[in-house]
């Protein structure tokens, strides 16, 4: 299991060491049922979960009202949530209640045609974002991650990995694109190969914090991590050289104390990044472009045309690219037909729900 950082030692821990701060505090009495225990979820497999508490980890399964009852896959304990549970045979095995409610969240659409949500991980305070200073370098894919991140209430950090692939001139180009992007979270260039950066990052993780790395394939994710751990407990896989593109090293999402007590969750490197109903984290991801449409002369600009153009003018003057007003009216676009989607969605499965609960309830009766 993942208890590096405590029970690695013999040693148990109070709950706020594993992340329950006030807020959680504060929120557990509305939600507190019966005499069940506080646990938290460190991983998730297909049919199972594993949870800890102050004095140890152990397998749990969800009850099965737990399981029936939830409309959506986002309703299920996911990683780094903090549930009720109930123990069985001394404290060997849990039953998993309910689920407290969320601080924070990542989550994203499934992939492919379907609309709906995937939740990743949840309560994080960092996002710990990765992307290369060579191949894997780009832009709008970052900020596709800022409006992910924003959405869920989680403080981004950007991590430019591979800086020894690259001269001091093309990391101080990559770290200017960055900047001219109007993207003003914390950045810390490093290098697995030399271990430049590593102190800082280091440094940076706090004990009883929860941080979540985040990245395409490839970009050294894993790496990073057995670097943390200070050993080689997770698989890593090569990239190809042509390219820069990697295969997933990390196939399931978990969460990993450290041995100071800062603890991390590795997630799979995402191929699609479509979001649904971001208008937070969009507004947060480009707060820039939104001042400037509320300060466009006409109430209904279309930013084509009009004289008074706010938008228009700040991609003259070069204060704004054209590239990136481009790319936020897509994840605009894209995130209004999601939205629109989802909840048609959810209203079809929400009858299909109560048409079986009705099913269930007349079997029940004869």
């Amino acid at each position: 299991m993942n208890s590096i950082g405590f029970f690695g030692r013999g040693e148990s821990v109070k709950l706020d060491a594993l992340g329950f701060d006030q807020w959680f505090q504060e929120n557990k009495d509305a939600f507190q049922k019966h005499d069940f225990r506080i646990a938290r979820v460190t991983e998730v497999n297909r049919d199972s979960y594993i949870v800890i508490n102050e004095n140890c980890e152990v397998f749990a399964e969800l009850t099965g009202n737990l399981m029936f009852s939830s409309e959506s896959s986002i309703d299920l304990p996911t990683v780094g949530d903090w549930v009720f549970v109930q123990y069985h045979n001394n404290n060997t095995f849990a039953v998993i209640q309910s689920v407290l409610p969320r601080k924070s969240f990542l989550r994203r659409k499934l992939a492919g045609r379907k609309i709906d949500y995937q939740m990743i991980a949840s309560n994080i305070d960092f996002a710990l974002i990765l992307q290369s200073c060579d191949f894997d370098f780009n832009v709008r894919r970052l900020e596709r991650y800022l409006v992910m991140v924003n959405e869920g209430r989680i403080e981004p950090v950007l991590l430019l990995t591979k800086s020894d692939l690259v001269t001091p001139e093309k990391l101080e180009q990559r770290l200017s694109e960055v900047r001219q992007a109007n993207i003003n979270c914390k950045i810390i260039p490093l290098s697995n190969k030399t271990g430049f950066g590593h102190a800082q990052i280091t440094q940076f993780l706090a004990a009883g914090k929860t941080y979540c790395l985040l990245g395409s394939s490839g970009v050294g994710k894993t790496t990073l991590l057995n670097r943390l751990l200070g050993q080689e407990q997770f698989g890593t896989k090569t990239v190809r050289e042509h390219d820069g593109k990697g295969r997933h090293a990390t196939t399931r999402r978990q969460l990993i104390i450290l041995e100071h007590g800062a603890m991390l969750i590795d997630t799979p490197g995402m191929r699609e990044l479509g979001n649904i109903e971001v208008s937070i984290g969009l507004d947060g991801s480009f707060s820039d472009i939104v001042e400037l449409i509320t300060s466009c002369h006409f109430p209904k600009c279309t930013h084509t045309n009009e004289i008074g153009c706010s938008i228009l003018s700040a991609i003259e003057n070069g204060e704004l690219t054209k590239e990136r007003f481009q790319n936020y009216l897509k994840l605009q676009k894209e995130s209004e037909y999601n939205k629109l989607s989802y909840v048609e969605k959810r209203k079809k499965d929400k009858k299909f729900g109560q048409f079986i609960k009705a099913a269930k309830k007349q079997i029940r009766k004869n």
